[in-house]
């Protein structure tokens, strides 16, 4: 579900491309499971996905990116976006302090990817990072500004206040949906890295570099797919996008 953010940002951004969604409903969440299965998972649906004649492809979530996203640029000859790279140079941008902080889910976190890229990029950082492993299943079921949010936020984000951060990576591409809470509790001053924002910009300088980019407007199509449980994909969708959409695909890879 919460590439869904990445989807709204890029119907934003890049209004004549059409989109084609999976959300792997069937298997999430991705950020416990081991390196091994994210990337057979992914395999799978990146297959799928050139076998409809996509041009590129985003990974719309840390941990596949954080665990894949290597191994399919390798494979497939298509350009392949995922979310870290671009997160990670808008907060080396951002940072005046250079202490950076990074929330994600287990999987992306224990990856290190977050703070192996801001530090090629800027050595000398201060990285504190930070798995909030329930942000998600908040995030699902609606409970994005609560009191149990709220204080379950300041217990996951304490070390990064202590820390005093001033640029903090919102690591997985649920978390926008919890800006108001996170902000409230880092503090304004705290610059939020957006990765769902990041990366439609990314998407969108990637495909005008190589001139794939779609000039004509009003011909854009959206497709959304989900490995399971379309109706309940179909009810939490309007959450994430913005707008409702009218109908969800079910296909069931593996």
């Amino acid at each position: 579900m919460g590439g869904l953010t990445v989807v709204r940002e890029m119907i934003g951004q890049l209004p004549n491309e059409s989109i084609i969604y999976f959300g792997d409903t069937a298997r999430v969440p991705y950020g416990p499971k081991s390196p091994d299965t994210v990337l057979r998972y992914s395999r799978e649906i990146t297959s799928y996905l050139r076998g409809e004649g996509i041009k590129a492809l985003v990974i719309a979530c840390n941990t596949a990116t954080a665990h894949a996203l290597p191994a399919l640029r390798e494979e497939y000859d298509l350009p392949i976006i995922g979310v870290i790279e671009p997160g990670a140079r808008a907060a080396v941008s951002a940072t005046k302090s250079r202490h950076v902080g990074v929330i994600g889910t287990a999987g992306t976190i224990k990856s290190r990817a977050y703070e192996k890229e801001i530090k090629r990029l800027l050595p000398d950082a201060q990285i504190t990072a930070q798995a909030c492993a329930l942000f998600v299943p908040l995030v699902e079921e609606g409970w994005v500004d609560t009191e149990p949010t709220r204080a379950i936020a300041r217990n996951y984000l304490a070390p990064l206040v202590t820390a005093e951060v001033d640029t903090l990576v919102l690591g997985c591409t649920h978390y926008p949906l919890m800006k108001t809470v996170i902000g409230n509790v880092v503090g304004r001053q705290v610059r939020l890295i957006d990765s769902a924002y990041e990366t439609a910009r990314e998407a969108g300088e990637v495909l005008r570099a190589k001139g794939l980019d779609n000039p004509t407007p009003n011909q854009a199509r959206y497709r959304f797919i989900a490995s399971d449980a379309p109706d309940t994909f179909l009810g939490l969708a309007e959450r994430f996008l913005g707008s409702p959409i009218d109908r969800v695909e079910a296909l069931t890879l593996g």
